[in-house]
């Protein structure tokens, strides 16, 4: 691998204290740091750099994802913690909005609080 070190995702959001609110208390993931610039968490080994960011529009597609063990497992756990599945149309989600993939994966989208679509996943072994 010509770049070597670790590898570092980054979630733009508009306010701070509402991300922290969400990645750290609703998803759980560790509070490593944070300033007036960026908050940064850790997910299974990877820091997440969620940056201070105005002026920006979500995207509508997955910019954070997590492989989970059972992906109905975290979707009943993640609702229970209030976060809301998108449904979309065409696709055929079930009661928790899970989607089986032709690969026989599954997954379930969300939003964090600015509106960037993340994704908990399950793929078959």
């Amino acid at each position: 691998m010509l770049v070597r070190g670790r590898t570092v995702a980054f979630v733009p959001a508009r306010e701070l204290s509402r991300a922290e609110a969400f990645y750290v208390g609703v998803l759980g993931l560790t509070r490593k740091s944070r300033d007036d610039f960026a908050l940064v968490v850790e997910g299974n080994g990877v820091e997440i750099r969620v940056a201070a960011a105005q002026g920006y529009e979500p995207q509508p597609f997955t910019i954070l994802g997590f492989d989970v063990p059972s992906v109905e497992e975290t979707a009943r756990a993640l609702g229970s913690r209030g976060v809301e599945f998108r449904r979309y149309a065409g696709m055929d989600q079930d009661a928790l909005g899970i989607w089986r993939a032709p690969s026989g994966s599954r997954i379930a989208w969300f939003a964090d609080p600015d509106g960037n679509v993340l994704s908990i996943a399950e793929h078959p072994s």
